[in-house]
């Protein structure tokens, strides 16, 4: 990759692992539906903005809603409540790194529902050491019966619904429609499920105003890590090719560890870093870049 590619990937990690942080303070005043239904609300105002500032027009074909509001589901709604929830009960660095799973599980539902993506042996070598990844983390709470066991298998479905909304919108680059729509088709259906269920279950006019770091925070998520951030990724894909975006997943944990060390002193287990090794190893297995970087080397 250029220099201008690494900057954006680094951009992008910067991002994402600074979003489990503001998840974490948004979710300590604010009902998970709540923040969710504002999160999306506030990023499909900006990033609709963009696109017609831009110069471009959604004008997505009424069927086309349908496939988009699948998308919404699968990319935004369930993912964002599931991980706002999470994050209630479980550290901001663990809940990133249970998010890094999700290319371990979009290698095996490509490898069902596609017939281009089937599994090959290094994918598959590099999904099983991804599950002892996530075995080594889960383990311990699952044998123990831990109470934050719920929360970080709430992540983990989290990961699997991101892994299927990968698949899922492989149809909409068939069909023509630009990434940018896609995304803000997929914002504006996801804002549009969500109030109803905010409103009905959280009833947010009973609570008390959130202060302003929660605000501050829905806001950042909103426009910076969900509107600004699709922008550099779908660019860094058409530059770079998506298998160097895939990096990204690599380096959002770290960061978003450090982040929660310093906000919010968390501490997390021996177990956690240990299966925050394996993923990355299993990623890279699936990736090829470890297979590459060992034949030759055995060869000679």
């Amino acid at each position: 990759m250029t220099s201008r590619e690494w900057a954006t990937l680094g951009a992008l990690a910067l991002i994402w692992g600074a979003a489990f942080s503001f998840i974490k303070i948004a979710v300590s005043h604010i009902d998970p539906l709540t923040y969710v239904w504002l999160r999306l609300s506030i990023a499909a105002c900006g990033l609709y903005l963009f696109m017609r500032l831009r110069g471009h027009r959604l004008n997505l074909p009424l069927p086309l809603w349908g496939s988009i509001l699948v998308l919404a589901l699968l990319n935004t709604t369930i993912p964002f409540a599931l991980f706002g929830w999470g994050q209630q009960h479980i550290a901001s660095g663990l809940a990133a790194i249970l998010n890094a799973t999700s290319p371990i599980w979009a290698v095996l539902v490509a490898h069902a529902f596609t017939a281009d993506e089937k599994l090959t042996p290094a994918r598959l070598i590099g999904v099983l050491i991804g599950v002892m990844g996530v075995a080594t983390m889960v383990g311990p709470d699952l044998l123990a019966g831990g109470g934050d066991l719920l929360a970080q298998l709430a992540c983990l479905v989290a990961a699997f619904c991101y892994a299927l909304a990968g698949v899922w919108a492989r149809r909409f680059r068939k069909l023509g429609v630009t990434p940018i729509k896609v995304a803000t088709g997929q914002l504006l259906a996801g804002a549009f499920v969500m109030a109803p269920f905010a409103l009905a279950i959280d009833q947010p006019w009973t609570r008390l105003m959130p202060p302003a770091e929660a605000w501050a925070a829905i806001i950042l998520l909103a426009l910076l890590c969900s509107a600004f951030a699709y922008v550099l990724y779908f660019r860094l894909i058409d530059s770079a090719g998506a298998t160097n975006a895939l990096l990204v997943t690599l380096l959002v944990p770290p960061v978003a560890i450090l982040l929660g060390t310093l906000l919010f002193g968390e501490r997390l287990a021996t177990s956690h870093f240990l299966g925050l090794g394996l993923i990355a190893l299993g990623l890279a297995a699936i990736d090829g870049r470890l297979i590459a970087f060992a034949l030759p080397r055995a060869r000679a």
